[in-house]
């Protein structure tokens, strides 16, 4: 029958490569992970309970290690207890780096979100423009086929009434012109108002994701050479 000292040890091996095999799925779901941030928040949430239940198991084994009464079990199981503790660390370099990649995929990822919601905007607007140039275009020729039709009668109407009826017609027809000349100035400012604005929007996410970045390397050369 195998003693209770022995029976711990087992379990808590077993228990330790269960906990181990657990920690390197979710490091590898944090790889996996698109977003969002909470996504990301819930796993790494995860993972810190796994790495606390390993780390007191490993104490456990060590603990019971140094209980041995021969002392070849006592040295061989705390070389197993070492073997575990590089482990768990390995598991958390890769942790870390999982979290790094996860997070530039998911800044990446909000970046193209905003952009093409961007692109999307300035499309609404140009054919908004657009739109309104043709309706002013539209109108203008309408004016411009209406005063001709008008002319016309006048041409064929008497001498005195032409004078009067004209001079009238030709004063609308210049108040309606200096009406569509103003829409389209309007018009023309605002897109070029929105193109330096576009242009101002490009800068900051350059200059953002120029931050980003060198924070990024500052954190990895601090993490990798925290001596220098």
């Amino acid at each position: 029958m195998a003693a209770p000292q022995d029976v711990h040890v087992r379990i808590c091996n077993q228990e330790i490569v269960k906990f181990d095999l657990e920690v390197k799925a979710l490091i590898q779901d944090i790889r996996d992970c698109s977003g969002p941030l909470s996504a990301l928040t819930e796993l790494n949430t995860k993972v810190k309970e796994k790495f606390q239940q390993l780390r007191y198991r490993i104490q456990e084994l060590e603990q019971s290690a140094k209980e041995q009464d021969k002392e070849s079990e006592k040295q061989l199981l705390l070389q197993e207890v070492e073997n575990h503790k590089k482990q768990m660390l390995s598991n958390q370099t890769s942790w870390r780096k999982a979290n790094l990649t996860c997070k530039i995929a998911i800044d990446n990822l909000e970046k193209a979100e905003l952009l093409r919601g961007g692109e999307l905007l300035r499309q609404r607007y140009l054919f908004f423009c657009l739109s309104g140039t043709q309706a002013v275009t539209g109108s203008l020729a309408c004016r411009a086929r209406s005063l001709a039709s008008v002319l016309y009668s006048l041409s064929q109407a008497p001498p005195s009434f032409v004078s009067v009826t004209s001079s009238r017609t030709i004063l609308d027809a210049n108040e309606e012109f200096k009406s569509m000349s103003g829409t389209i100035q309007l018009g023309r400012k605002l897109i070029t108002k929105y193109n330096r604005r576009e242009l101002t929007d490009k800068l900051l996410i350059f200059l953002a994701l120029a931050l980003f970045l060198a924070t990024v390397l500052y954190i990895v050369k601090k993490r990798l050479f925290p001596f220098l």
